[in-house]
């Protein structure tokens, strides 16, 4: 199974558009979505081209391969245009044998995760900053942010052949 995995758009109709086409390109089996989709939150800037409305139909459209969890800035509202599910709190698939436990991060992360067995993966968001480490036997990894990373690239991650690997999206 090919996975993409990324967080934090915040309506960005321009990182969302870049998205799309390296979800074109990638042409994953599922597309998990770790929260933060269109709004870009009290703390934060405008991201560019900030227009939610715009960011509905793009993901819309892939829908049938979209898992989403809600993030800090998602609300009801955001459910009633966005035609996949948006709102729980954590999302589980299973994949090549492993679990993989999906949380935006404002909660659940490396330093409070949930209970979970030696070999999982915990993918999370919210601190649009990449990483990878192990905790304790859990292999936890953040794709970064697309749309406004705190690190200075804008990314996501591909899961393909039991690999993860971290993408960047050109501007």
């Amino acid at each position: 199974m090919k996975l993409l995995i990324a967080s934090d758009i915040h309506g960005s109709a321009y990182w969302c558009g870049r998205l799309m086409e390296e979800i074109k390109k990638e042409n994953p089996d599922r597309v998990a979505l770790l929260g933060d989709l269109l709004y870009h939150g009290p703390r934060n800037d405008l991201p560019r081209d900030y227009a939610p409305k715009q960011v509905i139909p793009m993901l819309s459209e892939i829908r049938e391969k979209i898992v989403a969890v809600r993030g800090n800035c998602e609300a009801e509202v955001d459910q009633m245009v966005l035609p996949f599910p948006c709102m729980a709190d954590y999302a589980q698939l299973l994949v090549d044998g492993k679990l993989f436990h999906l949380s935006h991060g404002h909660h659940q992360n490396p330093d409070a995760l949930p209970p979970l067995p030696q070999g999982s993966c915990f993918l999370f968001g919210h601190t649009h900053v990449k990483l990878d480490r192990t905790v304790n036997g859990i292999r936890c990894l953040n794709p970064g942010s697309v749309s406004i990373p705190k690190d200075g690239r804008h990314s996501y991650l591909i899961y393909e052949n039991q690999n993860f690997s971290f993408k960047i999206l050109e501007d």
